[in-house]
């Protein structure tokens, strides 16, 4: 019997984000996913290592690189759409639970459980992390478009910051304290 979990997962490379913005570079969820992993780890390791609270980077950087998986069948929802209002982000979530089972069900039975706690989040300070990380990425994205001269990306990332603001997460705070503005400097100035 056939398993094509894992050939879904490489079409997430098809799936184009921010889809109602002008933008000067494109992004899939697979470059997401990879740049939400990365900034996941990082936020565990700052969580574990700098201020000495509980956190595992290696499963927030696995459950990172699932959390958009979903979209594969559901495609990405803009933000403005999906969180209009209760019933439609309750809906949208029902809709990304279901993606979510019909994605386990194609894996062997023996994977779905391991799997299971990935494709669902199910781990609370990993939930937080992978969430944080996820607007970390959209804040970035709005940064970089900034950066390139593009002003359609302006209020999202006022948006986006205050929400960032808002999760009030230490390893976030200290992230964004330590390591973000580095994101608004070109190359030269990056190796100083």
């Amino acid at each position: 019997m056939e398993h094509p979990f894992y050939a879904f997962l490489s079409r997430m490379r098809y799936i184009t984000r921010w889809g109602l913005m002008r933008n000067t570079f494109s992004e899939n969820i697979a470059e997401h996913s990879h740049q939400v992993a990365v900034l996941a780890h990082s936020l565990a390791l700052i969580r574990r290592d700098i201020l000495g609270l509980e956190a595992d980077p290696e499963r927030c950087a696995t459950a990172a690189l699932y959390h958009d998986a979903s979209e594969i069948l559901t495609g990405d929802l803009p933000t403005p759409i999906k969180y209009y209002n209760p019933a439609i982000k309750a809906a949208y979530k029902q809709v990304e639970r279901l993606s979510g089972e019909k994605l386990l069900a194609m894996l062997p039975p023996e994977l779905r459980p391991s799997m299971e706690d990935y494709i669902f989040e199910t781990d609370p300070v990993s939930h937080d992390i992978v969430k944080a990380a996820d607007k970390l990425s959209a804040h970035i994205k709005c940064i970089e478009e900034l950066k390139a001269g593009n002003l359609e990306f302006e209020s999202a990332a006022a948006q986006t910051r205050r929400a960032l603001q808002s999760m009030d997460l230490p390893e976030l705070n200290w992230f964004m304290e330590h390591c973000l503005e580095s994101f608004k400097l070109n190359l030269d100035e990056l190796q100083g």
